[in-house]
């Protein structure tokens, strides 16, 4: 099969797959540029750069490993963070329907209507799920743990007051406020004040992975891996404004090794179609709502045995099941 064949191949299971959401379809020539960008910069990196791999970071929602110890096992903390190399440089571009199902969450995105926000506001978000914890017990045998990320969050929309957090029933203050937010820790300020253009979004955001984790650090993250983690954390933070929803989608159509899952589940029990990246054993996954092309949460499978479990395990599963804009920490939109 030549390559237009099965990008054409591509494009219609995706059209099976999600069908067209509630607004304009892409403009002429959008994916395809989209693509002829990608390939452009493949080429550009393959000439200038070595075949080493570069160092990758810890990014705040990945696939990541943490030691910790009690009551005398030894229990490792599996979070939506990830920990190892990135991907080779011959590592595909975007699959043609990966492309396709990010333009039309680009889309939807972008014709959501905008809410006014103003001082003084929250950022609503509430998920459901879990994450996994690989204990060792005294006997020596490994035991895979699972812990609730059933919370609710309140952040301040500019940054100047502490975030509330209510979990298990119970309220608590996180120690810091967010401040003016970052990468790892958006508000809603520092999202709308993201650029809209992807190339140049892309950029910031690849650039802040080399810069902070980077040659020189304790980080192995490679940039390809961290921008697509980092745009799954600021696409499920809580409200994203409607033009930064949509460049951070068409962000991701520019990253390599990018594909879909057909058939999935998010924490919720909803059905959907996901926009995927499979990196050392793992895949990441951001789960849509098939008819509206809506955000639904994320989760990351192995497709490979190890320590986690048999290929197939979901080890990480968080759902967003309600968000807003709200006028005191507490209040529910």
């Amino acid at each position: 099969m030549s390559l237009e064949q099965r990008e054409q191949s591509e494009r219609e299971q995706a059209h099976r797959m999600l069908p067209p959401a509630p607004c304009p379809e892409p403009p002429a020539g959008r994916v395809e540029a989209r693509r002829e960008h990608f390939l452009t910069e493949i080429d550009r990196q393959t000439r200038s750069c070595s075949p080493r791999r570069a160092p990758r970071s810890r990014g705040r929602w990945g696939l990541a490993v943490g030691a910790a110890m009690a009551a005398g096992a030894a229990v490792v903390v599996l979070t939506l963070d990830s920990n190892s190399s990135d991907a080779p440089l011959n590592t595909p571009p975007a699959s043609a329907a990966s492309v396709e199902l990010l333009e039309r969450a680009a889309l939807a995105a972008a014709t959501t209507p905008q809410t006014r926000v103003r001082a003084g506001q929250y950022s609503y978000v509430k998920t459901v799920g879990h994450t996994s914890v690989l204990s060792e017990t005294k006997s020596g045998d490994m035991q895979l743990l699972r812990e609730s990320e059933a919370m609710e969050e309140w952040t301040s929309v500019d940054g100047s007051e502490r975030t509330l957090q209510r979990k298990n029933g119970s309220d608590s203050l996180l120690p810091e406020t967010p401040g003016r937010g970052s990468l790892n820790a958006p508000t809603y300020d520092f999202l709308a004040a993201l650029p809209t253009d992807p190339d140049a979004l892309l950029k910031q955001i690849r650039d802040d992975a080399q810069k902070n984790h980077g040659a020189g650090s304790d980080s192995t993250t490679g940039p390809d891996q961290e921008a697509f983690v980092t745009i799954g954390d600021l696409l499920r933070s809580g409200v994203t404004p409607p033009d930064t929803a949509a460049s951070l989608y068409r962000a991701a159509a520019l990253i390599p090794g990018v594909d879909i899952v057909p058939d999935v589940v998010d924490a919720a029990g909803r059905k959907g179609v996901a926009v995927a990246r499979t990196h050392e054993g793992e895949r990441t996954e951001w789960i849509f709502d098939r008819s509206t092309a809506q955000l639904l949460g994320e989760r990351i499978v192995l497709v490979e045995d190890s320590a986690w479990g048999k290929a197939g395990t979901v080890v990480t599963s968080v759902a967003v099941t309600n968000s807003g804009i709200v006028d005191e920490a507490g209040r529910i939109p």
